[in-house]
């Protein structure tokens, strides 16, 4: 009786510890998914601002740009981070084939973050619109390039 005790608890034990890791992998995977959306969020958040100066929305104010292009350098790094594998599964607008085609994808990344901060160099001691224009729109270009291919709309 105490040996089918022992085996009816470690069965539920078990049990309990698959579920628990099955569980923890999924949450870690709706974890990597809210994290680049929110890390893209922020990034957006930065970057439309820079937009609507190069546009003409706005006035430009080249201290509220120099800082934005300087948060969007530092923020490119973080979304790359949560494309963990699994998490091509569940709420998202990335596509599959980021998984299929990730060395591309990797370097897509990659150019944003290398724009970025040329934006962000050259928004330091710009005065003018005119001086960031050109290096927004490349860095807006690599944004646009890697939604079309990577990104449900």
């Amino acid at each position: 009786m105490v040996n089918q005790f022992k085996i009816g608890l470690m069965g539920t034990l078990l049990s309990i510890g698959i579920n628990t890791i099955v569980d923890a992998a999924e949450n870690k995977t709706t974890d990597a998914i809210e994290y680049r959306q929110a890390a893209f969020e922020v990034l957006a958040w930065n970057f439309g601002p820079m937009g609507a100066m190069v546009k003409g929305k706005i006035p430009f104010d080249a201290k509220t740009f120099a800082e934005r292009a300087a948060n969007v350098a530092f923020l490119s790094k973080m979304p790359l981070e949560g494309f963990i594998p699994g998490s091509e599964q569940g709420e998202t607008d990335a596509k599959p084939i980021i998984w299929q085609e990730w060395d591309d994808f990797k370097a897509k990344m990659g150019q944003l973050q290398e724009k970025s901060a040329k934006l962000a160099e050259v928004a330091k001691t710009a005065t003018k619109v005119e001086e960031v224009a050109n290096q927004f729109g490349e860095t807006a270009k690599v944004c646009k390039g890697c939604h079309e291919k990577y990104r449900e709309d």
